[in-house]
C-alpha cells in the first residue's frame, strides 16, 4: 500500500480526542486518492488560522496540525455547540515509494491538498524477456542482453 492511516492497534485515533496538557486534540477528516503518479491527500480544515497550519514529516510519518478558535462575547448564551474548537491534527504513514522530497500543499477554500509524487525508483518499468536456447532455422541463438525502458 502507498498511502496507510497511521493506527497502531487502534489506540492512536483514541488517544489524539483525549486531553493532553488540558488541551484536546480533534482528529481531522482526510480523503486520499491516487491520481496518476501521484497521491493527493484532503484534510478538512475550515475556519481554521492558515498561520496555524504546520505540515511536518518525519522519516514515513506525515503529521498535520492547525488551531480553530472562536471568540465569544461577553453575555453569549451558548444554544448549541458542534464545531470543534482548538488543536486539530491528523498523522498518516506514508509508504517507501512515495517522494518525500516534493510533497506540496494548498490550502484553499477550508481544504488543505497534499501532493505527494511516486518516486521515479518506484515506477513501474518494462523489461523486456528474450527466449534463450530456442532453434532458429536450424541453429541455435545466442543470449541477448536485456533492457529495460
Amino acid at each position: 500500500m502507498m498511502l496507510m492511516r497511521f493506527e497502531p492497534l487502534r489506540e492512536f485515533n483514541r488517544s489524539t480526542e483525549e486531553p493532553r496538557g488540558g488541551h484536546k486534540v480533534r482528529q481531522v477528516p482526510v480523503d486520499a486518492f491516487r491520481r496518476g503518479e501521484e497521491f493527493k491527500v484532503y484534510l478538512d480544515l475550515p475556519g481554521v488560522d492558515p498561520d496555524s497550519i504546520d505540515l511536518t514529516i518525519d522519516k514515513d510519518l506525515l503529521s498535520v496540525s492547525a488551531t480553530r478558535s472562536w471568540h465569544r462575547a461577553d453575555g453569549d448564551e451558548i444554544q448549541v455547540q458542534e464545531r470543534a474548537q482548538g488543536q486539530l491534527g491528523r498523522q498518516l504513514f506514508l509508504g517507501e515509494s512515495l517522494d518525500r522530497d516534493r510533497i506540496t500543499a494548498i490550502y484553499r477554500d477550508g481544504v488543505l491538498m497534499i501532493t505527494i509524487p511516486v518516486s521515479e525508483k518506484s515506477k513501474p518499468k518494462r523489461v523486456e524477456v528474450v527466449h534463450v536456447g530456442s532453434v532458429v532455422e536450424g541453429h541455435e541463438s545466442a543470449p541477448v542482453a536485456v533492457s529495460s525502458s
